[in-house]
């Protein structure tokens, strides 16, 4: 049986759908002498999935640098606190890197982030938004394209929180580290239905989506009532 695809993801939908977490390792690194032996390990790897968290900024005119770099292979999650740590030559060395695939979603922002830091000429990046529309997908968040083909939830809780506290906390680890590793999942996954041609594109009508965000409040306000 073909999976289906919908060219739009009414966001309303996203709501009742089952949490995703990482489900694997989380190493946080904070010192300048970490970052060796972490970026070997991952240039070890055959794909990986990249994200950024920066902090907020609530005040007009305020501008933060890129705080983390969050890296991850299928089973291990590296957190590299930029604040502490910059970027180093072997940071830079995994940047630069043209032999593993890293994967990641609105990645040529966060490419132009990392490079407030430091100069470098990007390896090899595949941006997601770059390929979703080859199966037919319109949406461009990471949350919208993880439910679509995945049925599943990833909380944007910890997005706003201040990614240059002293000690992250377990739940901004737990959503920066699947941030990057949900990359990979979604790369692998598309890749595969498109070559298996294994899906089928629904096309969903703004009207429809309308009547579907009202039918979620009504329900909504049916369990508030009862």
């Amino acid at each position: 049986m073909k999976r289906v695809i919908y060219n739009k993801f009414d966001k309303h939908s996203i709501t009742a759908l089952p949490l995703v977490t990482f489900p694997g390792r989380i190493v946080v690194i904070v010192s300048a002498g970490e970052t060796e032996k972490a970026v070997d390990y991952l240039l070890s790897r055959d794909i990986l999935g990249v994200d950024t968290e920066t902090r907020p900024s609530f005040k007009r005119g305020e501008m933060h640098k890129v705080s983390l770099l969050q890296v991850s292979s299928r089973d291990i999650c590296f957190l590299f606190r930029l604040n502490y740590t910059g970027i180093t030559p072997a940071i830079k060395r995994l940047l630069e890197d043209k032999t593993v695939k890293k994967i990641g979603l609105s990645w040529h922002d966060d490419i132009l982030m990392l490079k407030k830091r430091e100069d470098f000429k990007p390896g090899l990046f595949i941006d997601l938004q770059d390929i979703v529309g080859n199966i037919g997908i319109e949406d461009r968040s990471l949350q919208k394209l993880y439910a679509n083909i995945f049925g599943q939830k990833i909380s944007k809780r910890q997005r706003l929180t201040n990614w240059e506290n002293d000690v992250l906390t377990d739940k901004q680890k737990v959503y920066a580290a699947t941030d990057a590793w949900s990359c990979i999942m979604l790369y692998e996954e598309i890749m595969r239905l498109l070559q298996s041609d294994g899906y089928v594109l629904e096309v969903v009508s703004e009207e429809n989506m309308q009547q579907e965000a009202s039918n979620v409040e009504d329900a909504s306000q049916g369990e508030r009532v009862e």
